[in-house]
């Protein structure tokens, strides 16, 4: 029975049960943090082998010493390996350092500073917008909020963000100048583009001549299932639309080989490679080609090998990820008190629980030793307007930790949902 069918008496009887095992926990004096999607010690062993796959015999590329100045875009051995990542070209592609954020902040930076392609810089306008697709990741918002950036909320389904929205946006207001995507696996709720939402974006029709889609696409080899769905490459689309320029493409191995050590990628137009070398020669000599040579010794130059190694990545994660999900069908499901994504890849579980709860929900596991993302970081300004939205980051624990800490996240959604009916 659903627990808004429950007598006052029988939610009454209910909630003081809750207590009682709440108790309990809080006696355990767990400490967990499932606060960020990191890759658990097992996971980041799977690349052990990074550390020591070269030597000094290694160091020479098509462009030249590794070890010396030179090779400003990256090493075009680099490029190769990852361009069929992205379904683009490798002359496409320019490496960035450690981070994809990095490319990221540098090309919002750019944009405000200098302008794109010889456009106003964003920085001399009274208004700038972006369309954010929610929920959505949490570290895109900061960038634009940190440049002062107006952030409007676009819905998402499974298909993905609503394009009649972004549509009359874009084509309406010359200040909106992008939008955040996660296309594939999309964090936090793992859906995947669907083709006609790719190609609705790719034929954007915008009123801002420097408006840029800002395609993050983290998550495209993260796959926790058998024939994934691969979405349709935005830069080739985007080119087949007359509409090449529009979208910058972001990439790292941030979750495939080393959290915070591995290599990032931008690829787009060499028009906007062109215009945006303009700022990076300024800015660099050349990120860090030692690891890039390094990342290709480790794969030995051949994209299977990525795919090999993710596979491995999945043997760890799908049990996790079948735990969050098995509890909350258990446990939520027949109470009627949450709906949520079930993935199929990607690092997150997008849980929303009745209206006016989650940030209780998050506090009440603060309380009891188990720390979530905060309720509300999935949307720009952390302001979830239904107070609803949970993001489950299953991959840093062993299966019995985590089994532990949704034991207790099922028990404060029950807690919380109690609660707001009993003062209803």
């Amino acid at each position: 029975m659903e627990l808004n069918c429950y007598s006052q008496a029988q939610l009454t009887a209910f909630y003081e049960e809750c207590q009682k095992q709440y108790s309990a926990f809080q006696a355990e004096n767990l400490k967990l943090d499932m606060s960020r999607g990191k890759p658990s010690p097992k996971q980041l062993d799977l690349s052990a082998d990074l550390l020591n796959c070269v030597s000094n015999d290694d160091m020479t590329s098509e462009a030249g010493d590794c070890r010396n100045y030179g090779g400003f875009d990256g090493i075009p051995e680099a490029k190769k390996l990852f361009a069929p990542m992205l379904g683009v070209e490798p002359d496409e592609i320019f490496m960035f350092g450690n981070a994809s954020l990095q490319a990221m902040y540098f090309t919002i930076s750019y944009a405000f500073t200098h302008g794109i392609m010889g456009n106003t810089p964003w920085g001399k306008l009274d208004k700038v917008k972006f369309l954010c697709p929610v929920p959505g990741y949490d570290r895109h918002f900061r960038i634009t909020e940190f440049f002062g950036v107006e952030m409007i909320n676009i819905p998402t389904d499974e298909n993905g963000p609503d394009m009649d929205l972004v549509e009359k946006y874009v084509s309406e207001d010359e200040a909106v100048k992008g939008i955040w995507c996660v296309p594939q696996y999309s964090n936090p709720s793992g859906i995947v583009y669907s083709d006609e939402v790719v190609k609705r974006f790719a034929g954007l029709k915008p009123l801002a001549k420097d408006f840029r889609i800002f395609w993050d696409n983290a998550y495209c080899v993260h796959h926790l299932c058998d024939n994934p769905r691969v979405i349709l490459p935005i830069l080739e689309e985007c080119r087949k639309a007359g509409n090449e320029d529009m979208v910058y493409e972001f990439a790292s191995t941030s979750k495939v080989t080393f959290s915070g050590a591995g290599v990032s990628l931008l690829a787009t137009s060499k028009a906007n490679l062109a215009d945006l070398k303009k700022g990076l020669t300024c800015f660099t000599i050349s990120f860090d080609k030692v690891n890039q040579i390094r990342h290709v010794k480790f794969f030995d130059g051949k994209f299977e090998n990525v795919l090999a190694h993710m596979e491995k990545h999945r043997a760890l994660l799908e049990p996790k990820f079948n735990c969050v999900l098995e509890m909350l069908n258990q446990e939520i499901r027949p109470l009627g008190i949450g709906e949520w994504t079930e993935p199929k890849g990607g690092y997150f579980v997008s849980f929303n629980a009745p209206q006016g709860t989650a940030k209780r929900i998050v506090q009440l596991c603060k309380d009891a030793g188990v720390v979530l993302t905060g309720a509300g970081a999935a949307f720009p300004y952390g302001k979830d307007p239904e107070d609803r939205n949970i993001r489950i980051a299953p991959s840093y624990p062993e299966v019995d930790e985590l089994k532990k800490a949704m034991e207790l996240f099922v028990l404060c959604v029950k807690m919380a949902s109690a609660e707001k009916l009993l003062n209803a």
